[in-house]
């Protein structure tokens, strides 16, 4: 199993890898890939609630909405997902939106965080002796 995961894992990093070199291409695909992940998941819901009984009234609107609303609070997903961590984390840094910011700052911060991962690294090396 932890060779499937590992084999996984691999092929997304090289899959990233390769379309993060093209943003547009990588957004069009990744976008496709969602909407036919939630067209399948809203069909699935579908044909649940067509089959009547027990399963109509888990999967009808009222009853899905406020079970799937309960399962995200209780993830940590609501806020998350809908308004995005970045956003939250910037306002309460009173920080500036990221296309808010210039070019060089945005740089900056790359190099910062650059410097932080450097020096995690490093001090995870040093732990590990």
């Amino acid at each position: 199993m932890r060779r499937l995961i590992r084999f996984f894992d691999k092929l997304e990093d090289r899959t990233r890898s390769k379309l993060s070199r093209v943003p547009i291409v990588y957004g069009v695909i990744g976008g496709t890939a969602i909407v036919m992940f939630w067209r399948g998941v809203w069909h699935l819901a579908d044909m649940f609630e067509q089959s009547g009984g027990l399963w109509a009234i888990l999967f009808g609107a009222p009853v899905s909405t406020m079970i799937s609303t309960l399962i995200l609070l209780l993830a940590g997903l609501f806020v998350s997902f809908f308004i995005g961590d970045r956003i939250i984390l910037s306002g309460l840094m009173h920080e500036k939106k990221i296309e808010e910011k210039t070019e060089n700052e945005v740089r900056a911060e790359g190099a910062l965080l650059k410097e932080i991962y450097e020096k995690l690294e490093r001090m995870e090396k040093d732990l590990r002796r």
